[in-house]
């Protein structure tokens, strides 16, 4: 629990003025390119089914804790689901175990969905 303690008297106004925790879905995928981070979707199985993004690793927030050494701790783990909710309390999470480098992606299902057209596609392959 003083991990836990620590990091929230960091989210302060400046932590989250600066905007650190955060990352754009097309940040991310730069840096993926150059195995820089691990893309991690946390959104549950029934919702990956339906809706997967090949570039992600899926692993549900449930499933974090069990999970947990899938997670590099060598390289920025960028986090997305399908608002923030779930992204944040992974990212809460990752901060107490010991991560350093984790970022909230913060565009929403939508627009990571809508990125993946056929020109962005095409200029990023």
């Amino acid at each position: 629990m003083q991990k836990f303690d620590e990091l929230l008297r960091e989210l302060d106004l400046n932590f989250f003025g600066s905007g650190k925790h955060k990352m754009t879905i097309e940040k991310a995928m730069e840096l993926k390119k150059e195995d820089k981070v691990f893309i991690l979707d946390v959104r549950s199985k029934q919702e990956n089914d339906y809706l997967k993004f090949e570039f992600a690793t899926n692993i549900p927030t449930s499933e974090i804790p069990d999970r947990v050494q899938e997670i590099p701790k060598d390289k920025t783990v960028a986090i997305f689901c399908t608002g923030a909710t779930r992204a944040t309390i992974v990212y809460t999470y990752l901060k107490v175990a010991g991560y350093e480098d984790v970022k909230i992606i913060t565009n929403n299902i939508n627009d990571i969905a809508g990125l993946f057209k056929p020109g962005y596609v095409l200029k990023n392959s």
